[in-house]
Parts: structure tokens; C-alpha cells; sequence
């Protein structure tokens, strides 16, 4: 009688049945592909095997871990993609497991033996192996370069301060179009925003200052409440807009001589709002066209031709001829038209500027979709830096987005500080204040009741996402705060009409 012997078909295929082997194969790539290091040890490679088990376990344990934070709080989803620690740790870690992974899988496809494989799964089996490398490596390798881009971009534009806390209850955040270029001295803020956000809710509500204010106050602990005591008064050139270079020109009386100018301005619309300014965010114009253009341009809808001006003659004092025109109707702008849609002043007034420049704004967020972001990611991430700086830290990113999520389920409120209730050629900050008080106040309790309302099973209510009047309209839009703030006469919707014929966002 024959002596039956067991034989090893991992370490031994040549042994093993046809079918045994085909088997075999496919286990061993599977086994690769999920614990790269199994088969190394399976085979005795104990030193090699080590090492590539200890970096999948590692990787796995943090998958694993960080899914269990995201689940007890989604807010640690964004601390990952905007904290530089984080960041830098995975910009060096992912290419640790695409090389660990690829050797692992070449070293097994060596121990697989391929010609012990029939020929029909010999095809299939190189073909499930030709797409496991696509499928792995490829986002592997993408995912390193968003990663290095994102760590880049949080490098190059947030701050590493302290982080400031809320004040009654909301952020507010001062955003300021930068004109400086060449030709020009110094900064000029060329528009001037204060967004006003509910830390809780996320209810927002955006203040437009006319950037010619006249005889702006500065408060008690500001540097240049010691040189302007009675405001900022000494002319027609002492506009809002110059307090920028006030600070500058003081800067060594600031507590961070390199951000005074942005700090006296900050201090300017605090004793004008009545409101504390925690935060600045300024807007490059000229970096802006790079970021437009890194979008794939914006779509808006104008009410009249906006010209693109000539120079302007320093003895006449005025423009040459018209260079051309951005006509009436829906238009997709690149950065340079997108740029003197919102600047053009030409033919037009400080206050259809502010409502152009608020368009732009509305635009370009929602043309920030999870499509456009992830196509053009590298695009706007090398754009952003050049186009926009901040104050805002580090540290605090990831909570301002988690933040964000909230106010686009919001709708925006908006009004600016003009004719009739504020004539910024001589202002009354005491109406101003009121005015800003009552807005934010009744935002708030909007927001308080949309809340409710969200948390009521078919309650309905006005936080579906948009944009309210004076941040992009549309032809449909709900009213609830007038740029003016209308009353229940009928003025509201007329303002809102007015608006419309200037531009909005469709």
C-alpha cells in the first residue's frame, strides 16, 4: 500500500493541482493587498515581514481610530485637513504606505510563481494585479499631492496667534478689497465688509462701510485715539479707506507694528459698528483675477454695461476713452472681468460698487462646490496665498469650517452703512450703531427660530441655503433685509428691484 504525503500547495505549488495553485494565487494577492507584510511572514521573511506589518497595523490602527472620532465628532474631519501637524505627518506617512504596499505586492507576485498559474487565470490574475496598482497607488499618490498642497496653502495663509474667543456670542470677521499696485502708495482698502457670525447658529449678517466715510472714531485703546481724539477729521482726504495708511504711518505704537495698518482699521469699524472685530481677512485685487481664473471663472447676471477704464489723466483728472464694456445679462467673467466688474467706478456710484463687489463675493462661493474644489484644488491652492491674507490662526481653522457648513444653511442678511440712514459725509455713528445693533440682534433671534424650526419634523423655514438681498440675488429670491433697511411699506421690495438692476447671482 502507497504511503499518502501532505504537501504544502503556499510553499510548494509545483505539487499542488492546477486548480490548487489558481487558488492559491488569488489568496496570496488578496492577503497582499489588504495586510502587505502577511505573505513576507508566511514565507519567513521575519525581518522584512516586520517591518511591513508594523506599518499596515499602524496605518490601519489610525483609520480606525480616526473613524471613531469623526463619528463621536465631525469637527475632527476638518481639524485633519487643516491642522499643519496633522497634515505634515500624512504628507510623509501616505508615501510610506504606497512604497510598502507596492513592494509587498511585487515581492508576492514573485512568490505567486506565475508560470505555475494556468492561462486563462494567468490573464485574469495580471489584470486584478495592473488594477490594484491603479486603484491603490494612483489615489495614494494623489491624495500626497492635495495633502502637500493643502499643508502648503495653511503654511503660506493662516497665522499662528492666539485664537480669540467669540464676543456676545458671535465672530465677527472684517473683509477689505486691497487696491495696492503699481502706480499706487501704500494700501487703500478699496471695499470695506464686516461679517458678523453667530458662533452658535451661524447666522450671518454682512455690513457694507462705505469706504469714503468721513470723520470715522477710533476707540479709547487704539494708538490713533491719542492723535484723533474727535475721529478721524481732517478733511475730505481723511476718508475711511486712508486709515489703513494712518496706521502704518504709526505703526511702532501697535502691538504688531506688521499688521497696524490692518489693526487701525479693524479699530476704525469697531467704534463705527459699536461691534468688536476679532478677525480681518483682505482680499489682493490682483491676487483675486489669479483665484477668479483658478475657479474657472464666475457667473453673474448685470443690469447695465459696466465700462473698463482708461487710465486716469493726472491734469484733467479724468478717464480716458472707455478700453471696452462688460454688457447687460448673465455673463461668465474670467479674473480680469470679474476684477473690473467689482471695481469699475466709472459711471456709476461708491454704493453700486459695494452692490457689484457683494455679487462678485456671493459668486465665487458658489462656484467653491465640491466639484470645482476637488478639480481645481492645486490651481486654487497656489492661487489663494497671492489673493488673500488673514489673521485668522491655525489653530482656529478647522472650527471656522465646521462654522462655514452652518452659515450655508443659513441665508445671509445684509445692509450697508449709506444714504438715507448714513451719509458718510457726515455720519451719525450713534444711528449707525443703533442700526448695526438692531440687525445683528434681529439675526440672531432669526436664527434662534430657524433652528427650532429645523428641529421640528416638516417644519419649514426660512435656513434653506441662499444669499439675501444685497449678496447676490436672484430672480425669485426671499427678501428679509433690505440694503437699507426697508420697512413694511413696500420700500423693501423696491430696494430689492433696485438691486436687481444692478446685478445678482443666478
Amino acid at each position: 500500500m502507497a504511503e499518502t504525503r501532505y504537501v504544502d500547495p503556499i510553499h510548494h505549488p509545483s505539487y499542488a493541482s492546477q486548480p490548487t495553485r489558481d487558488v492559491r494565487a488569488w489568496i496570496l494577492l488578496l492577503v497582499t493587498a489588504f495586510i502587505p507584510g502577511a505573505v513576507q511572514l508566511l514565507f519567513r521573511a521575519r525581518r522584512w515581514a516586520k517591518i511591513a506589518l508594523s506599518i499596515t497595523a499602524i496605518s490601519w490602527a489610525l483609520v480606525i481610530i480616526a473613524l471613531i472620532v469623526v463619528l463621536i465628532d465631525k469637527k475632527f474631519l476638518f481639524t485633519i485637513g487643516t491642522n499643519p501637524f496633522l497634515l505634515t505627518f500624512l504628507t510623509i506617512w501616505l508615501p510610506v504606505i504606497a512604497v510598502n504596499w507596492v513592494v509587498c505586492l511585487f515581492d508576492s507576485l514573485r512568490r505567486i510563481k506565475l508560470v505555475t498559474l494556468s492561462s486563462r487565470a494567468r490573464k485574469r490574475f495580471l489584470a486584478a494585479f495592473c488594477a490594484l496598482l491603479l486603484i491603490v497607488v494612483g489615489p495614494l499618490a494623489w491624495g500626497t499631492t492635495l495633502l502637500d498642497s493643502q499643508r502648503g496653502l495653511m503654511a503660506d495663509l493662516f497665522a499662528s496667534g492666539k485664537a480669540a474667543k467669540p464676543v456676545d456670542g458671535r465672530y465677527n470677521i472684517l473683509l477689505m478689497g486691497s487696491d495696492a499696485g503699481k502706480g499706487r502708495t501704500g494700501i487703500r482698502p478699496d471695499s470695506l465688509s464686516l461679517v458678523s457670525i453667530d458662533a452658535d447658529t451661524g447666522k450671518t449678517v454682512i455690513i457694507g462701510l462705505p469706504r469714503n466715510m468721513q470723520n470715522v472714531p477710533f476707540p479709547e485703546d487704539s494708538p490713533l485715539h491719542e492723535h484723533y481724539p474727535q475721529g478721524f477729521n481732517c478733511g475730505d482726504e481723511c476718508l475711511l479707506n486712508a486709515v489703513f495708511q494712518q496706521g502704518e504711518r504709526h505703526k511702532e505704537e501697535f502691538e504688531n507694528p506688521k499688521r497696524a495698518g490692518e489693526q487701525a482699521t479693524m479699530d476704525a469699524v469697531s467704534a463705527i459698528t459699536g461691534v468688536e472685530v476679532q478677525y480681518f481677512a483682505m482680499v489682493n485685487l490682483k491676487g483675486f483675477e489669479n483665484l477668479i481664473d483658478s475657479l474657472g471663472g464666475i457667473t453673474v447676471v448685470s443690469g447695465k454695461r459696466v465700462p473698463i477704464s482708461s487710465k486716469v489723466d493726472p491734469e484733467t483728472g479724468e478717464h480716458g476713452p472707455v478700453k471696452g464694456w462688460i454688457e447687460p445679462g448673465k455673463q461668465k467673467l474670467d479674473g480680469y472681468h470679474a476684477l473690473w466688474f467689482a471695481r469699475s467706478r466709472e459711471m456709476s456710484s461708491d454704493y453700486e460698487r459695494m452692490i457689484r463687489q457683494r455679487c462678485v463675493q456671493t459668486a465665487m462661493v458658489k462656484q467653491l462646490d465640491p466639484a470645482t474644489v476637488l478639480t481645481r484644488y492645486q490651481q486654487i491652492a497656489k492661487a489663494t496665498p497671492g489673493a488673500l491674507s488673514t489673521d485668522i490662526p491655525s489653530s482656529e481653522v478647522d472650527m471656522f469650517v465646521d462654522l462655514a457648513l452652518k452659515v450655508k444653511s443659513q441665508k445671509i442678511e445684509s445692509f450697508d452703512l449709506t444714504p438715507p440712514n448714513v451719509i458718510p459725509a457726515d455720519p451719525d455713528f450713534d444711528a449707525a450703531r443703533a442700526l448695526v445693533a438692531d440687525r445683528i440682534a434681529q439675526a440672531s433671534g432669526d436664527g434662534e427660530k430657524d433652528k427650532g424650526a429645523q428641529a421640528v419634523p416638516g417644519g419649514s423655514s426660512g435656513a434653506a441655503a441662499g444669499v439675501n438681498v444685497t449678496s447676490g440675488l436672484t430672480p425669485d429670491s426671499s427678501v428679509q433685509v433690505s440694503a437699507q433697511g426697508g420697512g413694511e411699506d413696500g420700500s423693501e421690495e423696491d430696494k430689492t428691484e433696485a438691486e436687481k438692476e444692478i446685478c445678482y447671482v443666478p
